[in-house]
């Protein structure tokens, strides 16, 4: 082979497609615009039109809340595993064991956002864990083992003073509403002790005098 035999592979470098260059180009005239209308101009945002009717991504509803884009990405690995790793000499249990002893020995790929340790399988050896995260059967395990584990996680505080709705309620701006109760309507049958009001008589029309009166 020589230098000047040296070329890319084959489809690497493709021509540009020239368009308005003549009906005899392929691609002239109207330049793959189609014909008149509102495709034929720049601007145009059609996707998704059902020709006026409500689209479906406007019909369906929208449902619940995804944190991915801030949620903090956790490795996880069971309290077995560990054990295995003591076992086989990649772990030394007289000191702490944290994300970058793991990664060191091996047991995990990359720390990512921290480690969630789990209560799989069974620890015997006396450890000192220092994770993000840990569950409820993992850390009893550790604990019987006669070791201890630290949660680097902050905890979450409840706001000391109120937010959103609640605050407005406090600063008395909103208050809420309460009603009264309805008057509960009386069972036929049953008396009420309340006395009834005295209806007046309605007095007689007085006769219209005439041959026989007196």
């Amino acid at each position: 082979m020589k230098l000047n035999q040296i070329a890319d592979n084959p489809g690497a470098r493709k021509t540009r497609h020239r368009i308005g260059r003549g009906i005899g180009s392929g691609c002239g005239k109207t330049g793959g615009r189609g014909g008149k209308g509102q495709t034929a101009r720049s601007g145009v945002r059609i996707k998704g039109f059902e020709g006026g009717q409500m689209p479906l991504h406007r019909r369906l509803p929208k449902r619940g809340f995804k944190n991915t884009a801030f949620q903090i990405r956790l490795t996880e690995i069971n309290i077995g595993d560990v054990q295995e790793a003591i076992d086989a000499g990649m772990i030394d249990a007289k000191n702490a064991i944290d994300v970058e002893t793991l990664v060191k020995a091996g047991v995990l790929r990359r720390p990512k956002g921290g480690v969630k340790l789990l209560g799989g399988g069974e620890i015997k050896a006396k450890a000192e864990f220092s994770v993000w995260r840990a569950s409820k059967s993992a850390i009893a395990a550790v604990e019987k083992a006669g070791g201890s584990v630290k949660i680097l996680a902050p905890k979450k505080e409840a706001p000391a003073e109120p937010r959103g709705k609640n605050a407005r309620f406090a600063a008395g701006l909103d208050k809420p509403k309460v009603y009264d109760a309805a008057p509960k309507a009386e069972a036929k049958g049953e008396k009420s002790d309340k006395p009834k009001a005295d209806k007046p008589k309605a007095e007689k029309p007085a006769k219209p005098a005439g041959k026989d009166a007196d």
